[in-house]
């Protein structure tokens, strides 16, 4: 007996009120952008610069206890992560401190590190500092550039794909919806101040790559079903496609959504951002799939020539795979 999350034939109208969800998506792409342009992001020391101090001790380490001893130096962004490796002996306990530069300095002066590294040394007397490094501004301002560039290349990408896969309605459609989940996810970032580095960027470029997934197999039914129901409306077709897909759509992000919550709940805090840029980034991708990507196509729609005797007509381009 197979588990379902919805009936296996549905008859859902998605497309009754098809202005309203443009209205309610293009109203939450407003506030993310406002709340980014007037609070901005939480940037991490990533995009900020900072020092990382690499520490190493006999006893275990106690991440509560590091957090403690730094915290009374009221540094700000401070990440204590530890680090787990196979060929780490039992007296090699080793974690990363990472501490963001302070306003109005290029970097952490050495006078800072020292009392940070006194701090953690009086919690624990046996802490040996390995390394320090330092990302200082001209650093992390390339990271901004290159990562801002990587995800704008990702989405141009998928422009092509979609364009070569379909048709150039299809790619307007995957591509705004593309741009919806990214708007959104880095406006919740900047309505709630979540700290905002490197691994949420990976998070953007995951969330790309998931959204595209469900938007595909929505637009893959579609084009089967445009051969297949010729005479039917538009709208008709999308609806008969999201609706042959939603039970795949449904499960597929149902059980990632599992796994994300439960690393949100257990994974701690070093990982807390990423997975909730990807919990949030499910859920808006899931919904762009349907509400965005599809509204688009019904609303530009899309030439049907069936003059030709193949079964590719009026579906360009068609034969590519990626």
């Amino acid at each position: 007996m197979r588990l379902r999350l919805v009936p296996e034939i549905t008859n859902f109208d998605f497309f009754s009120r098809p202005t309203l969800w443009l209205g309610i998506s293009g109203f939450m792409m407003v506030l993310a952008l406002v709340s980014f342009f007037v609070q901005g992001l939480n940037f991490g020391i990533d995009f900020r610069g900072g020092t990382t101090i690499r520490t190493e001790s006999a006893q275990p380490v106690d991440i509560a206890v590091y957090r403690t001893a730094v915290e009374t130096l009221g540094l700000g962004d401070v990440t204590i992560t530890e680090i787990f490796d196979p060929t780490f002996g039992p007296d090699e306990n080793v974690a990363m401190v990472r501490i963001q530069a302070q306003e109005g300095q290029e970097s952490v002066t050495p006078e800072l590190i020292a009392s940070v590294e006194g701090a953690l040394q009086g919690a624990v007397p046996d802490i040996r500092f390995v390394s320090v490094e330092s990302v200082g501004p001209k650093v992390s301002g390339e990271l901004i550039t290159t990562a801002s560039i990587a995800v704008v290349l990702a989405i141009a990408a998928v422009l092509i794909y979609i364009w070569l896969r379909f048709e150039w309605q299809f790619a307007v459609g995957a591509v705004v919806a593309l741009v919806h989940d990214v708007v959104l996810t880095i406006g919740v970032f900047s309505e709630l101040q979540i700290r905002f580095d490197l691994a949420i960027i990976a998070a953007l470029l995951t969330i790309v790559g998931y959204s595209l997934n469900d938007t595909v197999v929505v637009f893959d039914r579609v084009r089967e079903n445009l051969r297949k129901y010729k005479q039917k409306p538009l709208r008709e077709v999308l609806n008969l496609s999201i609706n042959e897909t939603l039970s795949r759509t449904m499960m597929t992000s149902v059980t990632t959504l599992i796994a994300l919550i439960a690393l949100f709940i257990l994974g701690g805090d070093v990982i807390r951002g990423f997975v909730f840029a990807m919990i949030w980034g499910v859920v808006v991708g899931t919904y762009s799939s349907i509400f965005v990507a599809s509204v688009i196509l019904l609303k530009m729609g899309i030439k049907r020539d069936w003059s030709k005797p193949d079964g590719n007509a009026g579906t360009k381009f068609s034969n590519i795979d990626a």
